[in-house]
């Protein structure tokens, strides 16, 4: 790279600023214009002979023949001259000869170690002159040739370095391609293995079908003839009594009526419809015919989750209906010397288990997770060491936790009970976070919002501005819209902003110069893209549109909410709030109004 001092001048003046090619200029001196016949004698040809040339003088970089040569080793200044017999294997060592730029007639031959340049004479003598270590560069060499060869030490050990990392990917990429390979054939295995099963079961349910169908037919069959029967019995036995009341006989009208009081008019009695305990236990087989999800797990890899075949709409979250408190879970657990204090949670189902997963922002140091197996209650303590704070869902069954006053992010493992997985040191002592994708963070501190990869490092930092002010001061939470854009919650700027990941403002609530958010906390995206974040001093939780428009308070004091703080959803359409001076983590659900 060579910069250019002044491009408003010529072409011509500055194109000289360019640095040479050293390959370019070794090609140049041996096979370009103005190159030297090295095969004839140099001073024979001055002189208009053309002589064979035997030795090569490689200070005056002329080619001798043996006259000359002889010549040349007789005279005091050229007698200690290195020359080199010219063979077809000789290689001739090429000088080349630098001119001046302000020179043009003069040979560099000098370094300026204090200016750091190299002249010609009459250089040193006029720009120079005051300059303390002028040498030549020839007696620098020796120095210049060491430091190159440090420097191509240094260069063939990271040429090592870098050879054997690439080795290694190469072997990690046959070994990933064989793992996905046998991944691939797992899940067309288990695919095969369900599709066999649900044929099976398919061919046994029509089977029974058919069975069940083919007796009960016969038996309708056979109640519908037995009621044509009755029908026709019927008939005969009403056209009697007709006759008998057209009869002008007294006694056949005494006879019929005699006959109907004894049993012998309407004999026939109704027809029996059979119960259906086939057809029930057919259905009953159906009903346990369970069409479920496959999930195929690695380690290391994301859950590969199946989507239902089919979905509940009862799961997705009414926000319009009225709350109602489903459970309340007191995050103190036994043994623990200091008051508890919730700050962030996430919920996830583990094997078909809900599990609660709450940081607990006191001396505590610890994260706590609670779910209910068997109709018991259960939790599960992990101790770190510092004070947790934010909280994000990373894959199907693990966390990612911030500790800012040890500036670390730790990853924990939920089975439900809790593992520390890694610890990931950071240079700042972040506080909200959130996942971006399954190789990015997000997390904030002061007064940005960082890009993090899974080692802790940065990959890119933003500060949002509006109006040319900084509005980001203190992220706390953070949360994923489903579009991939970030939500921040920030109680310094007290609002709410949403944020592309190349750091670019949406939006942000309330507008610039409106404080209705006195302390903004904890925040979370449904799945249809509508907004909660709770309000610290307000005892609220706000509902906001994707948009960021406000809709309402959906939880008030009222609704048993004291001091939030965290606030997620589950796929069961329920809230969760973390109280943060009682303790609680309140559960709430909402449904519409009668």
């Amino acid at each position: 790279m060579t910069k250019v001092s002044a491009t408003e001048r010529p072409i011509d003046e500055w194109a000289d600023d360019v640095k040479p090619s050293f390959v370019i200029q070794g090609l140049l001196d041996s096979f370009g214009p103005g190159c030297k016949d090295t095969k004839n004698c140099t001073c024979c040809h001055r002189e208009g002979e053309t002589t064979p040339a035997t030795v090569w003088c490689s200070v005056c970089d002329d080619a001798l023949c043996d006259v000359c040569a002889r010549a040349h080793s007789r005279i005091s200044s050229t007698r200690h001259h290195d020359t080199t017999a010219m063979t077809s294997e000789a290689i001739i060592p090429r000088k080349r000869n630098i001119k001046c730029k302000e020179h043009k007639d003069e040979i560099i031959k000098f370094l300026c170690k204090d200016c750091k340049k190299v002249t010609c004479h009459t250089c040193c003598v006029i720009y120079h002159r005051k300059c303390e270590s002028v040498v030549t560069l020839e007696s620098e060499l020796p120095a210049l040739k060491s430091q190159l060869l440090n420097k191509k030490e240094t260069i063939s050990n990271k040429q090592l370095q870098m050879e054997a990392k690439v080795d290694a990917v190469k072997v990690n990429v046959v070994s990933e391609k064989d793992r996905y390979a046998k991944m691939e054939h797992d899940i067309k295995s288990f695919g095969n293995n369900a599709r066999e099963n649900i044929t099976l079961m398919e061919n046994k349910l029509l089977d029974e079908l058919k069975e069940v169908s083919e007796k009960h037919i016969e038996q309708l069959t056979a109640d519908l003839k037995s009621g044509e029967i009755s029908v026709h019995m019927y008939r005969q036995q009403a056209e009697l009594i007709d006759q008998a009341l057209q009869s002008e006989c007294d006694m056949d009208v005494y006879d019929m009526y005699q006959g109907s009081e004894a049993g012998d008019v309407d004999a026939v009695g109704d027809v029996d419809v059979k119960n259906r305990q086939n057809e029930d236990m057919l259905s009953r087989a159906l009903d346990d015919l369970q069409l479920g999800e496959i999930d195929v797990q690695y380690d290391g890899m994301v859950n590969l989750e199946a989507t239902p075949v089919s979905h509940d709409t009862s799961n997705v979250l009414n926000l319009k209906g009225d709350p109602v408190l489903q459970d309340s879970i007191n995050a103190n657990v036994a043994g623990e010397e200091y008051v508890v204090y919730p700050v962030d949670l996430t919920v996830l189902p583990v094997n078909g288990t809900y599990t609660v997963v709450v940081t607990d922002y006191s001396n505590n140091n610890s994260v706590k997770s609670f779910y209910t197996r068997n109709k018991q209650r259960h939790h599960s303590k992990l101790q770190l060491g510092g004070e947790p704070w934010g909280i994000t869902r990373l894959k199907h069954n693990q966390v990612a936790v911030t500790v800012p006053t040890t500036r670390q992010i730790v990853t924990v493992e939920v089975n439900p009970d809790l593992v520390l997985l890694s610890t990931i040191t950071t240079s700042k002592q972040y506080r909200g976070i959130t996942s971006l994708t399954p190789s990015t963070l997000a997390a904030g501190s002061g007064r940005c919002v960082d890009i993090l990869d899974m080692r802790g490092n940065v990959i890119k930092s933003m500060n949002a501005a509006d109006s040319g002010k900084e509005i980001i001061h203190s992220p706390e939470f953070l949360c994923t819209t489903r579009t991939g854009n970030i939500l921040v919650s920030d109680s310094g700027s007290k609002r709410v902003l949403c944020l592309t990941a190349e750091g670019d403002v949406v939006f942000t609530y309330p507008t610039t110069g409106h404080t209705t958010l006195r302390s903004p906390g904890g925040i979370t995206s449904t799945s249809t893209g509508d907004i909660l974040v709770t309000a610290y001093y307000q005892d609220t939780v706000v509902h906001l549109t994707e948009s960021g428009q406000f809709v309402r308070n959906i939880l008030t004091e009222d609704d048993g909410v004291s001091y939030p703080h965290g606030v997620c959803v589950d796929g069961r359409g329920r809230v969760y709030i973390c109280n943060y001076i009682s303790g609680e983590i309140k559960v709430f659900s909402f449904s519409n109004t009668l």
